[in-house]
């Protein structure tokens, strides 16, 4: 089966070589390629977290990369700027939409501000990526990166593809609610482990309480179209993030959540 990794963190630095290596693996290119190569994915999906300077997003050719405002700016100069900087790497192949931290920096995704960035992903036909759920630092604030912010930036923005990253986790009910409401709306499963697993049987039969509510709302939602394989590396071990996945996920519909789906939504063409 192959495999497609569309959520990803790709940068060098102190804080993501820490949590690589709790996860058992080492933040650097040659692993991640190695790590690819041994479980077959064939493809990943970079969210940026660097600056909107074309130089600093160069990627190897297995990964594209969406760009993100991880340190927006609401003044009216500053927007107009950021969105030709934005324009600039949605014209390349390998940017394939753009990432939104709206816990992070405070901010709706609705917001009027954002008009000009919506109209460059519709001009360019690639999507908007979104982080919901929980945050990794105490500063961020949580009712931005609620899953429901995405239900009216869907309704006011139904020509754009939404992204709901980590699926809105733990507010799954309403993550699913907002996914089966709007068509336009897909999610991710990426961040829902992090860590290395020693064991995978163990750790289901601790965990069967969540895992099995993770399972009555997807077979609630019943779309397995709109559901894509992500592991947020570095924070998770590669190997058990597939086989957790792989667990609930009916395996009729692998191919589609591994594979087809970050393939059609991202426009990879592999």
């Amino acid at each position: 089966m192959k495999i497609i990794d569309a959520h990803i963190h790709f940068c060098q630095e102190s804080y993501f070589d820490q949590i690589a290596e709790l996860a058992g693996h080492k933040n650097t290119g040659a692993h991640l390629e190695e790590q690819y190569a041994a479980h077959n994915i064939v493809h990943g999906v970079v969210m940026g977290n660097r600056s909107l300077q074309l130089s600093e997003h160069h990627y190897p050719d297995y990964l594209s990369y969406c760009i993100g405002l991880d340190s927006y700016c609401f003044k009216e100069q500053e927007v107009k700027r950021q969105a030709d900087m934005v324009e600039k790497h949605l014209q390349r192949k390998n940017c394939v939409g753009i990432k939104l931290y709206p816990g992070y920096n405070h901010f709706y995704i609705y917001n009027p501000e954002f008009e000009p960035f919506y109209q460059l992903v519709m001009h360019y036909k690639k999507p908007v990526a979104v982080h919901t759920g929980l945050t990794a630092t105490s500063n961020a604030l949580l009712k931005y990166s609620h899953p429901l912010i995405l239900d009216e930036a869907a309704v006011r923005y139904p020509q754009v593809q939404f992204i709901m990253c980590h699926i809105g986790n733990p507010w799954l009910v309403d993550a699913v609610a907002v996914i089966e409401k709007n068509k336009n709306v897909a999610a991710d499963l990426s961040g829902i482990l992090e860590g290395r697993i020693d064991s995978m049987a163990d750790f289901f039969n601790r965990k069967h309480g969540y895992i099995n509510y993770l399972k009555v709302w997807m077979e609630y939602l019943d779309n397995y179209d709109r559901l894509i394989f992500g592991t947020d590396w570095p924070l998770a071990n590669l190997c058990n993030y597939i086989e957790f996945v792989a667990h609930i996920i009916p395996e009729r519909h692998h191919d589609k959540v591994f594979f087809d789906n970050a393939n059609r939504i991202y426009g990879l063409g592999l």
